[in-house]
């Protein structure tokens, strides 16, 4: 395996993540909308949506970082 080979398999993982991490903060506002929380309270619910938009910054850091990597070579 090539370290180019890697560098693409890090980029797709990464993209991966970005996009799951938008599915779950899709879910979790549904959610939140349709007071569908279960036994949570709407402050545990609030926490689970911050945790994943928090994700989502580092996972889009983390792709912008892999992104910039490969322009540079």
């Amino acid at each position: 395996m090539t370290k180019q080979d890697i560098k693409n398999l890090a980029f797709n993982k990464a993209w991966a993540q970005v996009e799951m991490t938008k599915i779950d903060i899709k879910r979790v506002k549904d959610e939140i909308k349709h007071n569908n929380i279960g036994f949570l309270t709407k402050e545990q619910i609030q926490g689970v949506l911050e945790l994943h938009e928090k994700d989502q910054k580092v996972w889009n850091f983390i792709l912008e970082l892999i992104e910039k990597s490969n322009k540079n070579e």
